[in-house]
């Protein structure tokens, strides 16, 4: 049923008709896509490129990040919790893709491998618009990009408004007590300076699912979260912006965890995320020195976990803190018209805290023991780059290099101090060509990396169904990644197609330790042992069918193989995408979409043994949403009919089910 509905995906999509041009109506035209402080017009770029903004964040009803995400063409998600959700990109998610926020890395020295819940740590209510970059990204940020970077830009006030205040107060319900949240938002802007602010309150309760699944327990969670940014005019050429971003969840169930393997309580009772920078900019209009940028943020990530087992009189609590600092210089250079070069260094220390307390009846006082991580490992990350965007009419090429050397300081209570220097080298080339006024090929090649972390390096504990034990001698992982792709641009139809392949190798793997057994689980830990490829298609398509209709879809198609076990890569996610069609006129609008994941029994024995996917595998699933938005002048009204067909769905990997039929309602007051 999948394969049909794909093909009939892609008949639709190859259907243009480049006479139906309006030229009232720029539907992705002119989209520039901000590459490293550098703003390059979509087309143009020789990459396969996505993203969603705020307007349609706010008609597509999303409850989190993660799940805005969904109908990002390209990005698949796998959510092991309510309060979770990892998108995965091309294949690849967790510590080998890239989080960046306002240009500041969020990935750290704890980021595991496989999916994990930190793109859930950014508030939904602060984002601006999400760019996501594919298979590339490593000369640009850095270690992780393998996969691609989701690059996620905060909301700031219009330099156009001049002494004007503005209050906005947003609540979100789901029907069943999913969601009851409630944001306030505060912006004042002056000549010189402007001011944007708010706080959110947000209580999820237990997941209704669809079908015959009644209420999932425990699913639910509460989150509150409060940011400010405030941007400053030094004069005409100079400029300030003081950022902080905070986010706090509590008491967020591991579902699957009780559900399935025996536990009275498994949870993660504070997931906290601090988030401060400070960035100046000097705009200088000289060709050597075009722009300074000049960037200094800290960051604190909390982590607080209990579990006990059913029967059990043992009761452990973990808790993981991480305390970054970044510092990034770049300087913007334009020689000529038509080159632009970005140079600079980035730096980030990740200080790493990690401990266990067990307490049990048998026990007279609470015994301390060791945490997931090394205490007081120190995790330094430092980077030199060097961009160049050439434009020769026609020819648009972007090429480059980043030499990242780190120093690891691991002390581990077994084994001593150790420190670890290992250095990696991205390089980049791409080129897009435009053939003639509407039609574009594009190519590249990338290198990327993923450097071995804290997480790689000295992980000890249970790790989803397994326990795992250190291992010092790792080296960083490698990617090559090989695209082709058209885009076709008018101001009635975009049309984009990609074909990639990545050959990844020295992959950090978990390996079996063969007769060891601790608290029930086999043991394993990490080596660079294996070597892998993925290969697939994307698809993206969007029409403007008159003045009020409109049609986009998108489809991915990723097939991943390992070549030292001679077995399909873990978690490779089916074939997926989506398909809208809405409506506007004036003040309403109008959507119905369709989100479709194909089944997934193609399997690594890993797949088998987790028993989130199983022997069987995960079936296919079709979703469709219904959404309406009516604009007034001081009053925003937002109804969601949510899994109109009452499906019994999840997403390939994922330890708890998606919604069932369900009704959301959003209503923003502002004045």
């Amino acid at each position: 049923m999948m394969k049909y509905a794909f093909l009939l995906f892609i008949i639709s999509a190859l259907s243009v008709n480049a006479q139906k041009v309006d030229s009232s109506y720029k539907l992705l035209d002119s989209v520039k896509v901000t590459s490293r402080n550098i703003k390059i017009n979509n087309k143009k770029l020789p990459y396969f490129f996505c993203s969603i903004g705020q307007q349609e964040i706010i008609q597509n009803a999303a409850r989190t990040t993660p799940e805005a995400l969904m109908v990002v063409g390209g990005v698949f998600i796998q959510k092991t919790n309510h309060g979770g959700g990892s998108a995965f990109i091309r294949g690849l998610t967790g510590n080998q893709t890239l989080i960046v926020i306002d240009g500041i890395r969020l990935n750290n020295a704890i980021f595991r491998y496989g999916p994990n819940q930190y793109l859930n740590t950014i508030d939904l209510f602060t984002v601006d618009k999400i760019d996501v970059l594919k298979g590339i990204g490593a000369i640009e940020y850095g270690s992780d990009a393998m996969g691609g970077v989701i690059h996620i830009t905060t909301k700031e006030v219009s330099s156009n408004i001049i002494k004007k205040f503005n209050l906005s107060n947003t609540s979100k319900f789901i029907s069943g007590g999913m969601e009851k949240t409630n944001r306030t938002d505060i912006t004042y802007s002056e000549k010189k300076w402007n001011f944007i602010g708010g706080v959110s309150f947000k209580k999820f309760g237990d997941i209704i699912g669809g079908a015959d699944l009644g209420i999932l327990s425990p699913t639910g969670y509460s989150e509150t979260n409060y940011d400010a940014k405030t941007k400053i005019k030094i004069d005409d050429h100079q400029e300030l912006t003081i950022s902080s971003q905070n986010t706090f969840q509590h008491n967020i169930p591991i579902y699957h965890k009780i559900v399935l393997e025996n536990y009275a309580i498994n949870q993660i009772d504070n997931q906290i995320h601090n988030l401060n920078y400070i960035k100046y900019k000097l705009t200088n209009r000289q060709k050597w020195i075009s722009e300074i940028i000049l960037n200094a943020s800290t960051q604190r990530s909390i982590e607080q976990r209990s579990s006990q087992k059913n029967n059990s009189l043992m009761y452990r609590s973990e808790a993981d803190t991480i305390k970054n600092i970044g510092l990034t210089a770049e300087i913007i250079s334009k020689p000529s018209a038509n080159w632009t070069i970005n140079t600079g260094i980035d730096y980030y220390k990740d200080l790493v805290f990690s401990g266990a307390i067990e307490t049990s009846s048998n026990y007279n006082s609470p015994i301390h023991k060791r945490g997931l991580y090394p205490n007081g490992s120190i995790y330094k990350n430092t980077s030199l780059f060097n961009i160049h965007y050439l434009n020769f009419g026609k020819l648009n090429i972007i090429t480059g290099f980043r030499y990242n050397f780190l120093d690891i300081q691991i002390k581990d209570v077994n084994l001593g101090d150790i420190t670890l220097k290992p250095v990696a080298l991205a390089t980049n080339v791409g080129i897009n060509y435009q053939l003639n006024r509407s039609q574009y090929l594009f190519g590249s090649i990338t290198r990327g990396y993923r450097a071995p972390n804290i997480d790689d390096l000295g992980s000890l504990g249970i790790i989803d169904f397994r326990y795992e034990i250190p291992n010092y001698d790792l080296k960083p992982e490698q990617s090559n990644n090989f695209e082709i792709g058209y885009k076709f641009y008018t101001n009635k139809v975009n049309f984009s197609i990609s074909a990639f392949q990545m050959n990844l190798k020295d992959i950090i793997a978990r390996v079996l330790v063969e007769g060891q057994v601790i608290n029930g689980y086999k043991v394993y830990n990490k080596r660079n042992i294996e070597t892998s490829y993925i290969n697939g298609i994307e698809l993206t398509y969007a029409t403007k069918i008159d003045q009020n209709f409109n049609l986009q879809i998108n489809g991915t198609y990723t097939y991943g193989q390992n070549v030292t076990k001679n077995e399909p890569m873990r978690r490779i996610p089916p074939i997926f995408g989506h398909n809208k069609l809405a409506w506007n006129k004036k003040n309403i609008f109008l959507s119905i979409t369709h989100q479709f994941a194909g089944k997934q029994n193609r399997l690594a024995q890993g797949d088998i043994d987790d028993n989130r996917i199983g022997k069987l595998g995960t079936p296919y699933w079709n979703l469709f949403n219904f959404d309406v938005e009516i604009k007034l002048k001081h009053l925003h009204l937002n109804t969601s009919l949510i899994n109109l067909l009452n499906e019994k769905y999840k997403t390939h990997g994922s330890g708890v089910y998606g919604m069932g039929r369900a009704v959301g309602v959003s209503v923003q007051w502002i004045l």
